[in-house]
Protein backbone atom coordinates (compact mmCIF):
# COMPACT_ATOMS: atom_id res chain seq x y z
CA UNK A 1 0.00 0.00 0.00
CA UNK A 2 1.30 3.20 -0.11
CA UNK A 3 2.14 5.47 2.30
CA UNK A 4 0.76 8.87 3.42
CA UNK A 5 4.29 10.80 2.61
CA UNK A 6 7.59 10.45 1.30
CA UNK A 7 10.52 8.88 3.72
CA UNK A 8 13.01 9.37 0.90
CA UNK A 9 13.59 12.92 -0.77
CA UNK A 10 14.13 13.01 -4.59
CA UNK A 11 16.42 15.58 -4.42
CA UNK A 12 14.94 17.12 -7.54
CA UNK A 13 16.62 20.49 -7.37
CA UNK A 14 19.97 18.62 -7.92
CA UNK A 15 19.41 16.91 -11.02
CA UNK A 16 19.83 20.15 -13.02
CA UNK A 17 22.95 20.93 -11.43
CA UNK A 18 25.68 20.61 -14.45
CA UNK A 19 28.22 17.50 -13.37
CA UNK A 20 26.52 16.75 -10.20
CA UNK A 21 26.92 12.92 -10.98
CA UNK A 22 30.56 13.35 -11.53
CA UNK A 23 30.45 15.51 -8.50
CA UNK A 24 28.75 12.86 -6.35
CA UNK A 25 30.92 10.14 -7.17
CA UNK A 26 33.50 12.05 -5.90
CA UNK A 27 32.87 12.42 -2.31
CA UNK A 28 33.35 9.66 -0.18
CA UNK A 29 30.20 10.49 1.94
CA UNK A 30 27.96 9.04 -0.99
CA UNK A 31 26.09 5.92 -0.84
CA UNK A 32 25.48 4.17 -4.00
CA UNK A 33 22.44 1.39 -4.54
CA UNK A 34 23.48 -1.21 -7.24
CA UNK A 35 20.96 -2.65 -8.93
CA UNK A 36 21.56 -5.64 -11.34
CA UNK A 37 19.08 -7.55 -13.27
CA UNK A 38 15.97 -6.02 -10.99
CA UNK A 39 17.92 -7.14 -8.09
CA UNK A 40 19.68 -5.50 -4.88
CA UNK A 41 21.97 -6.46 -2.34
CA UNK A 42 20.48 -6.42 1.08
CA UNK A 43 21.69 -6.89 4.84
CA UNK A 44 19.92 -7.43 7.66
CA UNK A 45 16.52 -6.28 5.54
CA UNK A 46 18.67 -2.70 4.93
CA UNK A 47 20.04 -1.94 1.27
CA UNK A 48 23.57 -2.10 1.06
CA UNK A 49 24.92 1.41 0.50
CA UNK A 50 28.71 1.06 -1.35
CA UNK A 51 30.98 3.96 -1.93
CA UNK A 52 31.21 5.07 -5.58
CA UNK A 53 34.41 3.69 -6.28
CA UNK A 54 33.71 0.03 -5.49
CA UNK A 55 31.18 0.41 -8.29
CA UNK A 56 32.88 -0.93 -12.09
CA UNK A 57 30.51 -0.52 -14.89
CA UNK A 58 27.86 1.11 -14.70
CA UNK A 59 25.06 3.80 -15.60
CA UNK A 60 24.66 6.38 -13.29
CA UNK A 61 21.55 8.35 -11.63
CA UNK A 62 20.73 10.18 -8.78
CA UNK A 63 18.27 8.59 -6.57
CA UNK A 64 17.99 11.54 -3.59
CA UNK A 65 18.48 11.46 -0.19
CA UNK A 66 17.37 9.15 2.59
CA UNK A 67 15.82 9.57 5.89
CA UNK A 68 19.45 10.80 7.28
CA UNK A 69 20.09 13.22 4.59
CA UNK A 70 22.58 11.05 3.28
CA UNK A 71 22.86 11.59 -0.78
CA UNK A 72 22.17 7.88 -2.63
CA UNK A 73 23.05 7.32 -6.32
CA UNK A 74 22.02 4.48 -8.65
CA UNK A 75 24.34 2.18 -10.63
CA UNK A 76 22.21 0.19 -13.27
CA UNK A 77 25.07 -2.65 -13.64
CA UNK A 78 24.70 -5.27 -16.47
CA UNK A 79 23.87 -8.68 -15.76
CA UNK A 80 27.74 -10.06 -16.24
CA UNK A 81 29.24 -7.17 -14.12
CA UNK A 82 31.59 -8.71 -11.22
CA UNK A 83 32.87 -5.50 -9.95
CA UNK A 84 29.99 -5.75 -6.56
CA UNK A 85 29.29 -9.03 -6.08
CA UNK A 86 28.31 -9.90 -2.97
CA UNK A 87 30.12 -10.56 0.07
CA UNK A 88 29.26 -14.16 2.32
CA UNK A 89 26.92 -12.30 4.11
CA UNK A 90 25.22 -10.66 1.73
CA UNK A 91 22.94 -11.48 -1.02
CA UNK A 92 21.13 -10.10 -4.14
CA UNK A 93 17.30 -10.15 -3.67
CA UNK A 94 14.33 -8.59 -5.65
CA UNK A 95 11.18 -6.48 -4.74
CA UNK A 96 9.21 -9.91 -4.76
CA UNK A 97 11.73 -12.27 -2.58
CA UNK A 98 11.91 -9.05 0.02
CA UNK A 99 8.38 -8.85 0.43
CA UNK A 100 7.62 -6.95 3.90
CA UNK A 101 11.11 -7.21 5.06
CA UNK A 102 12.02 -4.28 4.81
CA UNK A 103 10.61 -1.01 6.21
CA UNK A 104 8.80 1.54 4.90
CA UNK A 105 11.17 3.63 3.92
CA UNK A 106 13.93 1.26 2.49
CA UNK A 107 11.22 -0.27 0.23
CA UNK A 108 10.77 3.43 -1.17
CA UNK A 109 14.44 3.47 -2.07
CA UNK A 110 14.21 0.30 -3.59
CA UNK A 111 11.22 0.35 -5.77
CA UNK A 112 12.60 3.63 -7.43
CA UNK A 113 16.11 2.24 -7.99
CA UNK A 114 14.24 -0.76 -9.36
CA UNK A 115 12.40 1.22 -11.80
CA UNK A 116 14.97 3.55 -12.63
CA UNK A 117 17.19 1.18 -13.08
CA UNK A 118 14.99 -0.51 -16.07
CA UNK A 119 14.44 2.65 -17.93
CA UNK A 120 17.93 3.24 -18.28
CA UNK A 121 18.56 -0.41 -19.45
CA UNK A 122 15.60 -0.55 -21.70
CA UNK A 123 15.11 2.80 -23.45
CA UNK A 124 18.59 3.81 -24.82
CA UNK A 125 16.95 5.06 -28.53
CA UNK A 126 14.45 7.38 -29.07
CA UNK A 127 11.16 6.16 -29.73
CA UNK A 128 10.27 8.63 -32.25
CA UNK A 129 12.84 8.20 -34.99
CA UNK A 130 15.01 5.47 -33.25
CA UNK A 131 17.74 8.05 -32.72
CA UNK A 132 20.75 7.50 -29.83
CA UNK A 133 19.86 9.50 -26.84
CA UNK A 134 21.99 11.33 -24.06
CA UNK A 135 21.61 11.30 -20.38
CA UNK A 136 20.35 14.22 -18.71
CA UNK A 137 19.09 15.39 -15.53
CA UNK A 138 21.05 13.30 -13.76
CA UNK A 139 19.78 10.60 -15.08
CA UNK A 140 16.24 11.36 -15.17
CA UNK A 141 15.53 11.89 -18.82
CA UNK A 142 16.86 11.22 -22.24
CA UNK A 143 17.42 14.16 -25.03
CA UNK A 144 17.63 12.61 -28.86
CA UNK A 145 20.90 13.14 -30.46
CA UNK A 146 19.54 13.07 -33.89
CA UNK A 147 15.54 14.87 -33.86
CA UNK A 148 16.34 16.45 -29.85
CA UNK A 149 12.91 15.19 -28.77
CA UNK A 150 13.31 14.78 -24.48
CA UNK A 151 11.75 11.58 -23.00
CA UNK A 152 11.31 10.63 -19.31
CA UNK A 153 10.51 7.06 -17.58
CA UNK A 154 7.40 5.86 -18.42
CA UNK A 155 4.55 4.89 -15.60
CA UNK A 156 2.18 2.72 -16.86
CA UNK A 157 -1.46 3.17 -14.65
CA UNK A 158 -3.77 -0.23 -13.86
CA UNK A 159 -5.86 -1.07 -11.38
CA UNK A 160 -6.20 -3.87 -9.33
CA UNK A 161 -9.92 -4.37 -7.32
CA UNK A 162 -11.05 -6.51 -4.53
CA UNK A 163 -14.45 -7.72 -5.41
CA UNK A 164 -17.05 -8.41 -2.83
CA UNK A 165 -20.18 -9.44 -1.92
CA UNK A 166 -23.39 -7.49 -1.50
CA UNK A 167 -23.21 -8.52 2.51
CA UNK A 168 -19.29 -8.07 2.64
CA UNK A 169 -18.87 -11.53 3.83
CA UNK A 170 -17.24 -13.13 0.14
CA UNK A 171 -14.33 -11.77 -1.86
CA UNK A 172 -14.52 -12.88 -5.66
CA UNK A 173 -11.09 -14.17 -6.83
CA UNK A 174 -9.95 -15.15 -9.83
CA UNK A 175 -6.80 -17.58 -11.11
CA UNK A 176 -4.73 -15.95 -13.68
CA UNK A 177 -4.02 -18.82 -16.56
CA UNK A 178 -0.26 -17.99 -16.26
CA UNK A 179 -0.29 -19.07 -12.67
CA UNK A 180 -1.83 -22.33 -13.66
CA UNK A 181 -4.90 -22.68 -10.81
CA UNK A 182 -2.38 -22.18 -8.27
CA UNK A 183 -3.37 -18.77 -7.13
CA UNK A 184 -5.94 -16.63 -6.31
CA UNK A 185 -5.44 -12.86 -6.56
CA UNK A 186 -7.69 -9.68 -7.17
CA UNK A 187 -8.82 -8.76 -10.38
CA UNK A 188 -6.13 -6.05 -12.32
CA UNK A 189 -5.96 -4.57 -15.94
CA UNK A 190 -4.13 -1.94 -17.34
CA UNK A 191 -5.91 1.27 -18.19
CA UNK A 192 -6.62 2.47 -22.25
CA UNK A 193 -5.99 5.20 -24.08
CA UNK A 194 -8.70 7.97 -23.27
CA UNK A 195 -10.27 5.73 -20.50
CA UNK A 196 -10.51 7.04 -16.51
CA UNK A 197 -9.19 4.51 -13.77
CA UNK A 198 -13.19 4.52 -12.59
CA UNK A 199 -14.02 3.45 -15.77
CA UNK A 200 -10.95 0.50 -16.30
CA UNK A 201 -12.27 -0.65 -12.78
CA UNK A 202 -16.11 -1.61 -14.50
CA UNK A 203 -14.51 -2.44 -17.62
CA UNK A 204 -11.42 -5.13 -16.73
CA UNK A 205 -13.70 -6.65 -13.76
CA UNK A 206 -17.12 -7.33 -16.59
CA UNK A 207 -14.51 -8.49 -18.89
CA UNK A 208 -12.34 -10.76 -16.70
CA UNK A 209 -15.42 -12.07 -14.23
CA UNK A 210 -19.01 -11.10 -15.96
CA UNK A 211 -19.82 -9.31 -13.19
CA UNK A 212 -21.05 -5.67 -13.07
CA UNK A 213 -20.04 -3.76 -9.72
CA UNK A 214 -21.30 -0.63 -7.43
CA UNK A 215 -19.97 1.52 -4.72
CA UNK A 216 -15.92 1.43 -6.29
CA UNK A 217 -13.81 3.35 -4.44
CA UNK A 218 -10.85 4.25 -4.52
CA UNK A 219 -7.93 2.75 -1.59
CA UNK A 220 -4.43 3.45 -2.21
CA UNK A 221 -1.79 2.49 -4.80
CA UNK A 222 1.41 0.99 -5.07
CA UNK A 223 4.68 1.34 -7.68
CA UNK A 224 5.40 -1.35 -9.24
CA UNK A 225 8.35 -1.86 -11.49
CA UNK A 226 7.72 -4.34 -13.43
CA UNK A 227 8.74 -2.83 -15.79
CA UNK A 228 7.00 0.18 -15.09
CA UNK A 229 3.11 -0.62 -14.07
CA UNK A 230 1.42 2.14 -11.16
CA UNK A 231 -1.09 -0.53 -9.83
CA UNK A 232 -3.91 1.33 -8.07
CA UNK A 233 -5.98 -0.59 -5.45
CA UNK A 234 -10.07 -0.23 -5.46
CA UNK A 235 -12.86 -1.93 -3.39
CA UNK A 236 -15.98 -2.79 -4.84
CA UNK A 237 -19.58 -4.00 -4.49
CA UNK A 238 -20.85 -6.47 -6.82
CA UNK A 239 -24.71 -6.22 -8.13
CA UNK A 240 -25.17 -9.57 -9.53
CA UNK A 241 -23.09 -12.06 -8.16
CA UNK A 242 -24.62 -15.34 -9.48
CA UNK A 243 -23.23 -14.11 -13.33
CA UNK A 244 -19.39 -14.44 -12.23
CA UNK A 245 -18.11 -16.34 -14.60
CA UNK A 246 -14.15 -16.59 -15.97
CA UNK A 247 -13.07 -15.07 -19.36
CA UNK A 248 -11.36 -18.63 -19.92
CA UNK A 249 -8.58 -16.51 -21.84
CA UNK A 250 -6.09 -14.64 -19.23
CA UNK A 251 -8.68 -16.08 -16.25
CA UNK A 252 -9.56 -19.78 -15.89
CA UNK A 253 -11.57 -19.64 -12.94
CA UNK A 254 -13.33 -17.42 -10.74
CA UNK A 255 -14.22 -18.35 -7.07
CA UNK A 256 -16.13 -17.02 -4.04
CA UNK A 257 -14.41 -17.17 -0.75
CA UNK A 258 -15.39 -16.74 2.72
CA UNK A 259 -13.69 -15.07 5.14
CA UNK A 260 -12.67 -17.97 7.33
CA UNK A 261 -11.55 -19.34 3.85
CA UNK A 262 -9.37 -16.16 3.20
CA UNK A 263 -8.20 -16.41 6.66
CA UNK A 264 -6.86 -19.76 6.55
CA UNK A 265 -5.09 -19.18 2.85
CA UNK A 266 -3.40 -16.13 4.38
CA UNK A 267 -2.25 -18.62 7.24
CA UNK A 268 -1.03 -20.66 4.44
CA UNK A 269 -3.04 -23.53 5.00
CA UNK A 270 -5.05 -23.20 1.86
CA UNK A 271 -7.69 -24.01 -0.13
CA UNK A 272 -5.87 -21.93 -2.23
CA UNK A 273 -2.32 -19.86 -2.68
CA UNK A 274 -2.64 -15.80 -2.28
CA UNK A 275 -0.37 -13.52 -3.66
CA UNK A 276 2.74 -12.95 -1.93
CA UNK A 277 3.44 -9.68 0.67
CA UNK A 278 5.04 -7.51 -1.46
CA UNK A 279 1.78 -6.60 -3.89
CA UNK A 280 -0.89 -4.41 -3.29
CA UNK A 281 -3.03 -7.36 -4.33
CA UNK A 282 -2.09 -9.23 -0.99
CA UNK A 283 -2.72 -5.69 0.74
CA UNK A 284 -6.38 -5.06 0.28
CA UNK A 285 -7.45 -9.07 0.22
CA UNK A 286 -5.72 -8.48 4.30
CA UNK A 287 -7.82 -4.89 4.28
CA UNK A 288 -11.17 -6.62 3.75
CA UNK A 289 -10.56 -10.04 5.41
CA UNK A 290 -9.68 -7.91 9.15
CA UNK A 291 -12.71 -5.20 8.71
CA UNK A 292 -14.97 -7.85 10.23
CA UNK A 293 -12.79 -10.76 11.66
Amino acid sequence: MSIPRPFFDRAAELREEPGVIDRLRSEAETGVIVVREGRVRVVDSTLVRVAPDAVGEATWALLGRDADGAVLLLAAAPPETDAVDAAPDEIWLGLRDLGGRIDAGESEVLVEAVALAGWLRDAPFCPTCGGGTELRQAGWSRRCLVCGREHFPRTDPAVIVAVESADGERLLLGANANWGGRMYSCFAGFTEAGESLESTVHREIEEESGVRLSDVRYVSSQAWPFPRSLMVGFRAVVEDEAAARADGEEIIDVRWFTRDEIGSALAGEGPVGLPGPASIARALIVQWYEERA
